[in-house]
């Protein structure tokens, strides 16, 4: 068959397909960017921020409010008596008896102990006896001085006579008051056999018994008494705080605090009785000493406690919960719940640390809710739900706001 020369020639059909194919793939690329958000939305409005993971946050809060917040320093110490005796022997013998019971209460001159008197009461009869010849011997002397002095103007009598027996009262009268002293050595010793404590307190475990021979020189004691009531604690701050502290103590007495080695239960209170004078180099430290009277015997010597020393009361202090804290790298800060329920992450500058609740100086106003509970899946912005919904004031600071039972 021979071609009609007006018949337009064909196009190839490779380029029509080619096109086809691109411009399917240009709309696929328009709806998967639209369906990622690459592509400007058309709503105007951007959407708030969510917590993180979505959603409303649950968070429990807490109110700034101006209160008395009562400053503490801490330190720790250990617990010493006033005053602990070694009780020993100070003279040689058989230990006859016990006259106390481990772990008693005695007071001073209660009887501990019984050394055997019998040699001690011997040589007290003996001085007696010495003493009692020599003042009969004394007074035989001054009749004959007497006499010889009423016969010296008669010539009856020597003046070397008369000066002689002057001379034998003299040596007398001196062996007399020898006499004297030998009684009270003798005396003082027999009552040494009696041992008795030197002061008010608590005895200890036994170290000797019975029919033991005593010495003297013997560092081994009877039993050691401990004063209890009162006693101290000596404990340390760093050297940071004596200023401080000395000068708080010259504007009255300080109140200390015990506290077990956990710090949950205070076991005494007293007060601050001196700050040491000088400051340990290799710790940085100064030691202070505290006073307890100790009446429940809580305090017990060797004991390791917490101490917590009240340097002043900050009066209408601005305080929130230690719990409403962060920490970021530009300092800390806390999160404000605001009143449409969203959260403004608040730089804040703070004070001393009271308890569970801490001085805020910069950054907050009283009656401002923060945020103590859920920090970490809270961001700038986000929505919070606070637990319970509680909306008034709460006059007393420091004290979490949750759930309603």
């Amino acid at each position: 068959m021979s071609k009609n020369p007006m018949t337009p020639p064909m196009k190839p059909l490779h380029i029509s397909r080619t096109r086809a194919v691109m411009a399917g793939l240009g709309g696929l690329f328009i709806l998967a960017a639209a369906g990622a958000g690459l592509l400007p939305s058309t709503s105007s409005k951007a959407a708030p921020p969510t917590a993180k993971g979505g959603g409303a946050v649950e968070v429990d809060t807490a109110l700034a409010a101006p209160a008395d917040a009562p400053i503490y320093l801490a330190g720790l110490g250990s617990v010493q008596s006033l005053n602990t005796v070694t009780v020993t022997t100070r003279v040689d013998g058989a230990l006859d008896k016990i006259a106390f019971t481990e772990g008693q209460t005695v007071k001073p001159g209660d009887l501990l102990a019984q050394i055997d008197p019998r040699l001690y009461q011997a040589a007290y009869d003996q001085a007696l006896a010495t003493k009692a010849k020599d003042e009969a011997q004394l007074a035989n002397a001054r009749a004959d001085l007497e006499r010889y002095t009423r016969l010296a103007p008669q010539n009856l009598a020597s003046k070397q006579t008369v000066d002689a027996a002057k001379a034998q009262v003299d040596q007398l009268v001196a062996q007399v008051k020898g006499d004297q002293a030998a009684i009270d050595n003798a005396r003082t010793q027999l009552d040494y056999t009696r041992i008795t404590s030197p002061i008010q307190g608590r005895t200890g475990i036994r170290m000797v018994d019975p029919g033991n021979n005593l010495h003297a020189s013997s560092t081994t004691g009877i039993v050691v008494v401990t004063q209890m009531q009162p006693i101290s604690v000596i404990f340390t701050l760093p050297e940071e705080d004596r200023l401080a502290v000395s000068q708080a103590m010259a504007q009255g007495p300080l109140t200390v605090t015990a506290l077990s080695r956990d710090g949950k239960t205070d076991l005494a209170s007293g007060t601050v009785m001196l700050v040491d004078n000088q400051i340990d180099p290799t710790t940085g430290t100064v030691r202070l000493k505290a006073q307890f009277a100790n009446a429940d015997e809580h305090l017990w010597p060797g004991q390791f406690v917490n101490v917590k020393l009240l340097r002043q009361t900050r009066r209408g202090a601005l305080t929130i919960p230690t719990a409403a804290l962060q920490r970021g790298p530009n300092g800390v800060y806390a999160y404000v719940v605001k009143p449409d329920d969203t959260v403004e992450m608040r730089p804040i500058e703070t004070a001393e640390t009271t308890g569970d609740a801490v001085v805020v100086t910069k950054g907050l106003q009283p009656g401002e809710r923060v945020t103590t509970s859920n920090a970490y899946r809270l961001q700038p912005g986000a929505k919070v739900a606070v637990a319970g919904m509680a909306r008034t004031a709460d006059a007393t600071p420091a004290h979490a706001e949750g759930k309603q039972p």
